[in-house]
């Protein structure tokens, strides 16, 4: 596995974060989409494949692989414990501000959603990050 939030992680930290955002449920989804070629599906269906409690989030769409959709991360529920992003970089910026502001603190953003200025972002405000190689469909095990 390859380098998180800053070039000094080892991957005894980098394995720890991991552990600590797969230790809690329930995880939210940004970037989900109908589309089953897409990653965001795939990741949605990681979660489910694996039984594990999920939200989605998506602008448009009411529901998802059978899961309702909420527009925005201020319209999840209180508690998710993580947050799987798979949007593109300029928007994982501001998907790290709302997910603060939601109060969700550890974010895996799968491999393409990172930017410099939202690692920056992220580390500045405490979160917890993922990022820069792992994929959650790997880590878990994900089958089509």
């Amino acid at each position: 596995m390859v380098a998180c939030t800053a070039p000094m992680d080892t991957k005894h930290e980098l394995d720890t974060r991991i552990k600590d955002f797969l230790a809690g449920a329930p995880h939210a989804v940004i970037g989900a989409s109908t589309d089953r070629s897409k990653y965001g599906n795939k990741v949605l269906r990681c979660y489910q494949q694996k039984q594990r409690p999920v939200h989605v989030v998506h602008p448009r769409e009411r529901e998802i692989e059978g899961l309702p959709c909420v527009a925005q991360l201020a319209s999840l529920p209180k508690g998710v414990h993580g947050l799987s992003i798979i949007t593109p970089p300029a928007v994982t910026e501001q998907v790290v501000r709302d997910a603060a502001a939601a109060g969700i603190r550890r974010l895996w953003m799968q491999p393409g959603a990172e930017s410099p200025v939202a690692l920056e972002l992220a580390r500045q405000l405490g979160l917890s990050v993922i990022s820069g190689g792992p994929c959650l469909l790997v880590v878990l095990g994900y089958r089509e």
